[in-house]
């Protein structure tokens, strides 16, 4: 369950960093009732970006290797036509 606390509670930054190194997760800072900030330790945000860098990576491989594909059915008929008459 994300952590929320209000945009006063950052005066007190030794509490919010070791909030931010015992979770392990990002803490949103809510001004005046609304989203407004989102603090995390060095080692949270360094473990986002290498997840975000292998999704790119697999939705590049992805896309590298999309074809037309068709039905297995489709296929066999085709076959069948081009080597057996």
């Amino acid at each position: 369950m994300p952590k929320i606390r209000p945009i006063t509670d950052l005066r007190k930054t030794n509490e919010i960093s070791d909030l931010c190194h015992s979770m392990m997760e990002p803490i949103f800072i809510t001004k005046n009732g609304y989203g407004d900030l989102v603090v995390m330790s060095i080692e949270t945000y360094e473990q986002l970006l290498e997840v975000n860098d292998t999704d790119a990576a697999i939705k590049e491989a992805e896309d590298e290797n999309a074809v037309d594909l068709i039905d297995a059915r489709e296929a066999l008929l085709t076959l069948r036509r081009k080597h057996f008459g």
